[in-house]
């Protein structure tokens, strides 16, 4: 077996998502399982190279890891022809001008989203990197989850019939920061340095709605901040300035009707933080990030409304657990994977900077719409 080295500049490691989900579940744990078998006799090797700004904490995560190389000089790493792949988990406000740089210095790219904090920007972002001709790819793990595997398994089974309507939970309560630590960084709160749950929630809305069930048409949202102060890593208040829940409703192509609420100011009574509920002629489903329900027409009970008499059955009890039928990794680590693939291997690849400009675009039309209070058609895009 040939052993294969891929270089991967990783930036904004030292942040939660890009720490837990990205170095160690995915590149670190691709390398604890011997690296990535390419099935043609070649091993993929990845080597991260840590990127970000404190110094102190790089080199610290490299010792804790057992990682050789980390810098705070993106431009001296861009500047290494070792380096294949340049990934962003930054703060969205930071992102475009690396990704820019990396697309001048001849790097793949692979990034978290938003990828942008404007369309104009994330399709600019698109049609350079596709010029440059570099591999491209943006993140949308929610596409990799358990619970979502098994109801795309059951949308290709044809389980639904026609597709009448989805709805959407999403939400928990994140911590003002005075009596409780909060449970995401400040800067998500800020509208002038990139926050809000639109541009950071309607993103994966609009790849799980394309993917799923059908391009979005149009979009209808209205956006608030219900919390309008909170207090940040240094126990200082502050001004939230951006929006903190999001209700949406979205038509789709086919017909059906997604409505989407999202909130971090919103306490927590279902199974999972987030659950879509499908309902179609011939069945309906329930799926969240790791379990899915089901319920057929054949099995589908008929409830009286009577406001009169305490409920005698338990809906809840009526529905049927989709098994797993297999194994499910890591959904970050499984798009890792096959992006990895795409740029060793040339292996088809569809979630690009034109898949990640469709959700900025999105996000812009959402907060648009709670602006003016309208309902936005979603034009198609294309570079």
């Amino acid at each position: 077996m040939t052993r294969r080295t891929v270089r991967i500049a990783m930036n904004g490691v030292t942040g939660r998502m890009g720490y837990r989900q990205h170095l160690v579940r995915s590149i670190l744990s691709l390398r604890e399982q011997g690296g990535l078998d390419l099935g043609d006799g070649t091993t993929l090797w990845p080597e991260p190279i840590l990127l970000g700004r404190r110094e102190h904490a790089l080199r610290a995560m490299a010792e804790r890891h057992g990682i050789e190389h980390w810098s705070t000089d993106l431009d001296a790493v861009l500047a290494e022809p070792s380096v294949d792949i340049y990934f962003d988990s930054q703060v969205t406000a930071a992102r475009e001008t690396a990704l820019k740089a990396a697309i001048a210095a001849g790097k793949h790219i692979y990034c978290e989203k938003p990828t942008a904090t404007s369309l104009d920007g994330a399709l600019d972002l698109a049609r350079l990197a596709t010029s440059a001709g570099v591999k491209h790819g943006v993140v949308q793990d929610k596409l990799f989850l358990p619970g979502l595997l098994k109801l795309k398994r059951l949308i290709d089974g044809g389980f639904f019939g026609r597709i009448l309507s989805v709805r959407g939970e999403f939400g928990y309560w994140v911590f003002e920061g005075d009596w409780q630590s909060a449970q995401r960084p400040s800067w998500n709160y800020r509208s002038e340095d990139g926050g809000g749950i639109v541009a950071d929630m309607f993103p994966h809305w609009e790849y799980l709605l394309h993917e799923l069930f059908g391009r979005v048409r149009t979009v209808q949202a209205l956006a608030t901040t219900h919390i309008p102060q909170r207090w940040d890593e240094k126990d200082k208040p502050y001004d939230a300035t951006a929006d903190d829940a999001a209700y949406g409703v979205f038509e789709l192509d086919g017909g059906a009707v997604a409505q989407i609420n999202s909130s971090w100011a919103v306490r927590v009574n279902r199974d999972e933080l987030v659950e879509f509920q499908v309902d179609g002629t011939h069945g309906s489903a329930v799926a969240g990030l790791r379990n899915c329900r089901v319920q057929h027409r054949s099995a589908t009970p008929k409830p009286v409304w009577n406001p009169d008499l305490p409920a005698t059955e338990s809906f809840r009890d009526q529905w049927q657990e989709v098994p797993d039928n297999g194994d499910f990794d890591n959904g970050f680590k499984v798009q890792w994977e096959l992006f990895l693939r795409h740029v060793a291997l040339d292996e088809p690849w569809q979630w690009d900077l034109l898949a990640g400009a469709r959700g900025v675009q999105l996000a812009e039309l959402g907060l648009a719409s709670s602006a003016q209070g309208r309902r936005f058609e979603v034009p198609e895009l294309a570079l």
